[in-house]
Formats: C-alpha cells, structure tokens, sequence
C-alpha cells in the first residue's frame, strides 16, 4: 500500500489540472508585455499610414504645374506617367467658372475637407481622417484649353496608403460628375468607394 503525503497530494493535483505556476514576477510580466505592444503599434503607424503633420504650404500654389508624385505609393496624379500612381482627370464641359465652382462645391459638401488655397485655376484642400488625425494633401489645377482639371492627391507623410488617396479622387470625380448633371444632388453616386477613415 503506497501512502502519499499531503503536500505531494496537492502538487499532483495541480500538475493534472493543468494550473499555471504562477511566480511574483507574473503581473509584471503582462504589463511589460501590454507596453512592448503599445509600443510597437505607435511605431508603425506613421510608417504604414500618412501621420499628422502641422505645418502648411504642402501644395504646389502659384506653380504652373502640379508637382510629380514621390516614388512611395502613397499619392496619385493625373499627371503621372506611372500606371501604377496614375489617375483620370476631372472633365468637364462649358465655361470654366461653372466648372469650378461645382469643384469648390464638391469638396465642401466632403467629410472632414477643408480648402486652404483656392486661387484661379489652382486649389488645395487637405483631408484629415477623424480616427488618427492623418492629413492628405489634395490639388486640382485647371486646364482651360483641354477641358480638364488635373487633380493629384498624397499623404502628407508615411509610406502606405492602401489605395485611400485614389478611391478618394474617383469619389470626387465621381460626384463632379454627377453634380455637372444636376446640381442639385448631394453625396456620393451609387456604386463608387467612399474612401474609408483611418
């Protein structure tokens, strides 16, 4: 008959049950680990998305052209002869005031927009997303003579974008669009991406 003591009793049974052993370092250990995680994240951010950034002036102003796109995928351009960074430019037909004045209203009536240079035939609106607060630069310069406006559309800092600055300036396109057929109307067209917060 084998006896067993006790305290050798209650070690099996929690070998058995499977019971963490638990030290005096362990609390110490989650919240260590939590904060290398909160770390790590608030490092990432800005490399993978556009970060806020203050200061003004990030458009081409009094230029006559717009300027050409980084080689970071985070901007588009109609002017850009890259596939890959290249968008459609907004057409439009009749006068060119009326032209941009359904411009300048389209941007207005756009969540979280704010123009920061309307001059003639150039304007500058910058998009901050509610969530971090990030800030992408958007220009649109008029083309009298072919009846277009050539738009381009960057992040003001990071690398990434995940494709938001083109869904972007497909949206506006699309509500220019649409506003040059009855202006009248509000809101994105059936069918487009709106592009989402982030």
């Amino acid at each position: 008959m084998e006896l067993k003591g006790k305290h050798d009793s209650v070690f099996q049974d929690g070998r058995q049950a499977g019971r963490p052993r638990r030290t005096f370092l362990s609390p110490f250990a989650s919240l260590i680990k939590y904060s290398a995680r909160a770390a790590a994240l608030g490092f990432l951010l800005p490399v993978l998305f556009a970060c806020n950034d203050s200061s003004a002036g990030q458009g081409t102003g009094g230029n006559n052209v717009l300027a050409p796109c980084p080689s970071s995928p985070n901007c588009v351009s109609s002017r850009d002869p890259d596939p890959a960074r290249r968008v459609d430019p907004i057409l439009f037909t009749g006068d060119t005031a009326s032209g941009w004045s359904r411009l300048r209203k389209v941007i207005a009536e756009m969540k979280d927009a704010r123009i920061t240079e309307d001059e003639i035939g150039y304007l500058h609106a910058e998009f901050r997303s509610r969530i971090f607060g990030f800030v992408d630069d958007v220009e649109f310069r008029m083309d009298e003579a072919a009846g277009r406006i050539d738009v381009r559309s960057e992040s003001r800092k990071g690398y990434f974008d995940f494709g938001v600055n083109r869904r972007r300036v497909e949206e506006i396109r699309a509500r220019f669009s649409r506003e040059n057929r009855d202006p009248s109307a509000a809101g994105p067209p059936t069918g487009v991406k709106v592009a989402p917060d982030r």
